[in-house]
């Protein structure tokens, strides 16, 4: 009876843990309302994580993203190098309004620019910022977690 316990008590938290979901790069994951929907968005604070981004990677689950967290607001620029699908990335200033949004072919090493000085992009899968129904002008919260001090 005992072992029967422990089996199932094992099934239970294997099936629990299963449900967890974790940033692939061991980064922090904030959710975060964007448009509509909520997304899990891995955040990419250090040079070294925005450097790799979704770099090498086969895909991302549904309502999921990396957000790229600058000191300050500049015109950012973004490639594709080594990122194997493509993706909608959303720039926004340092008071969360959105000041563009672009969609990124895979591998394509041209530059995709923020046109106006952004603090913060985030990656998206691709069609995902239409689908939340997103739009430039709106204003986003940043969770406290994805603020540089």
């Amino acid at each position: 009876m005992m072992k029967l316990l422990s089996s199932v008590a094992l099934l239970v938290l294997a099936a629990l843990l299963g449900g967890c979901q974790q940033s692939p790069a061991a980064l922090p994951v904030v959710s975060m309302k964007i448009g509509n929907q909520t997304f899990h968005l891995e955040v990419a604070a250090t040079p070294e994580s925005q450097e790799t981004g979704l770099m090498k990677r086969d895909g991302m689950p549904e309502h999921h993203g990396m957000i790229f967290v600058f000191p300050q607001d500049e015109v950012r620029n973004f490639w594709m190098k080594n990122t194997r699908f493509p993706l909608d990335i959303v720039f926004l200033n340092s008071g969360g309004v959105v000041v563009s949004i672009r969609q990124m072919i895979a591998y394509d090493e041209s530059l995709t620019s923020s046109d106006s000085p952004a603090r913060y992009a985030i990656e998206l899968n691709k069609g995902a910022a239409a689908a939340a129904g997103l739009k430039v002008g709106d204003t986003l919260a940043i969770p406290e977690p994805a603020k540089l001090k």
